[in-house]
């Protein structure tokens, strides 16, 4: 139960944040990949600062990614790959997806 518990406290979250963001910044974020995977990269690094685990992590970017593929379309050619993944994927496979994505940008950060 304290899994699902986190997870909706985790979806939130992450909701209020992208909602709250105004549509210049989700623009210059999302302008290109490198900008996208910075912004990702940052938010990883805080969530590490925070102690999080990498199954935290994941589970933040798969609530990132489901609100992405929801609600803004992709701007550049690695986004509309990650949205074609993303849609064509089960749960459990964009659970591992989000899992890369992490290990990508934490990966660039250390």
């Amino acid at each position: 139960m304290e899994h699902k518990t986190n997870d909706s406290k985790i979806g939130s979250k992450v909701n209020e944040h992208l909602a709250d963001m105004s549509s210049d910044k989700k623009e210059d974020i999302l302008s290109n990949f490198e900008s996208f995977k910075g912004y990702l990269g940052k938010k990883v690094a805080t969530a590490d600062r925070l102690g999080m685990n990498e199954e935290q992590m994941a589970r933040a970017a798969q609530k990132t990614a489901d609100y992405l593929a929801s609600h803004v379309e992709p701007k550049n050619r690695e986004e509309k790959l990650l949205y074609e993944l993303w849609k064509a994927g089960n749960k459990d496979e964009q659970h591992m997806l989000s899992h890369m994505l992490v290990k990508l940008v934490h990966n660039e950060n250390k």
